[in-house]
């Protein structure tokens, strides 16, 4: 292990990463509170550019794929052996929190310019990862950047997918400067490891008085988008008895997700986050509800069972009120377990530092699932303040962020230098 990570350096590192996280939130800070910095935005844009020059300002050799991935290398003396990649995603929800991804970035910069500065030029290549995105707020779909990484999306192939104003992913990014042929080829090869450190975006860390959380796990997730069809009317002159309220049935549908998900026991969680009608006038019965589905759990098999029950249940309440149902399924991710090789390292680290750690299983979604497909990959959590995330309160002390950054500058140099 390095000889040089004392408690001035922690101290140091706990600075640094809240100046870097403070400096990120100024691109996209939104009036009400938070960070909007949705993927291929011009708050985006700047950010991925000022996280370009920021790598740059630290040593490191920065490259942008067609996707938009930002990288900053650290060259090992052998780069066929392979790269180390650490890093996350820098888009957020709307009004989201400054930590939720943005801390693994300049974690991993911290390290990487860290490593540099004081153990030179590694055995293996060490990167840096700014993912596009991951958190698929902008559009209908999920991990974008690591997905074309992996292989799992390629820009040359976009799916016909659009944001609230209708524009396209496709056209989001040529515009933004990105796409086909503009940077290096997204697809990667020659990666093999990952390490992401996160926020937990859960309660357990804190209520239990741990320091950090070493991730067995990622949960299982299907989300869907259902389209109740009924039939608009007067609201004063149809009769309660001949009505086909779309709203009415979707209202229906949605308790009996709470009622589904509470029988299939408490690691079960199902959420509707959002719901339209039409035509949305008070003194007329709504012809049309949409709303969205998003269900976890970390057995395969239990969530396929709750996907299945829920969708029975629609389907019953549908041809009892006489609508019409429609039923889109946009993510299929499935659980994903961490490398045990990795995880391991990870245990043996925190124990030496004297860190108060425990293991668990992310009830959210990470580039981490993604990147596991191809290469070995880990993720450390840290504490959420009151468990919450996405949202302006989202708040983690600095001394678990560098407590943890310690740990991750420990297991690259394991990794790169060894």
């Amino acid at each position: 292990m390095p000889n040089d990570m004392n408690l001035a350096n922690m101290g140091h590192f706990a600075s640094d990463i809240m100046s870097f996280i403070d400096k990120l939130s100024g691109y996209g800070a939104d009036l009400a509170g938070g960070v909007t910095r949705l993927l291929y935005s011009p708050a985006w844009v700047q950010a991925q550019h000022e996280l370009q020059a920021m790598m740059e300002s630290s040593g490191l050799v920065t490259l942008f794929d067609d996707a938009g991935n930002l990288f900053g290398r650290l060259e090992g003396d052998d780069p066929a052996d392979g790269v180390i990649l650490t890093g996350s995603h820098i888009d957020t929800v709307r009004c989201g929190g400054k930590y939720d991804g943005a801390f693994g970035v300049g974690a991993g910069l911290i390290a990487l310019s860290h490593l540099r500065a004081h153990h030179g030029k590694p055995k293996r290549t060490l990167e840096v990862v700014s993912f596009a995105e991951e958190e698929g707020s902008r559009f209908p779909l999920a991990y974008w950047g690591s997905g074309n990484v992996i292989g799992h999306y390629d820009v040359f192939h976009v799916p016909e997918v659009y944001d609230a104003d209708g524009i396209g992913l496709a056209d989001a990014m040529q515009a933004a400067g990105f796409g086909p042929g503009k940077k290096r080829p997204a697809k990667r090869t020659d990666i093999r490891t990952f390490i992401e450190l996160h926020i937990e975006q859960g309660v357990i860390l804190e209520r239990e008085r741990y320091t950090v959380g070493i991730v067995d796990g990622i949960v299982g997730q299907r989300r869907f988008t259902f389209e109740v069809k009924g039939e608009a009317n007067h609201a004063g002159t149809t009769p309660m008895i001949w009505r086909r309220d779309a709203l009415a049935g979707a209202c229906e549908m949605i308790h009996s997700v709470e009622t589904l998900a509470v029988a299939f026991g408490e690691s079960t969680v199902a959420t509707v986050g959002q719901l339209e009608l039409s035509p949305n006038i008070s003194n007329v019965i709504p012809g049309l509800a949409k709303f969205t589905l998003d269900s976890r759990h970390a057995d395969k098999s239990k969530l396929e069972a709750l996907c299945e029950a829920i969708v029975t249940r629609f389907q019953a309440i549908a041809a009892d009120r006489d609508l019409e149902l429609s039923t889109t399924e946009w993510m299929n991710a499935e659980p994903v377990l961490m490398n045990p090789e990795l995880t391991q390292k990870l245990a043996q680290l925190c124990s030496s530092k004297g860190l108060r750690y425990r293991s668990l299983f992310s009830g959210a979604g990470h580039d981490a699932q993604m990147m596991q497909k191809v290469c070995k990959a880990a993720m450390l959590f840290v504490p959420s303040r009151n468990g919450v995330s996405h949202s302006h309160l989202e708040y983690t002390e600095p001394e678990a962020l560098s407590a943890a950054i310690a740990v991750l500058i420990e297991l690259l140099y394991d990794l790169a230098y060894r």
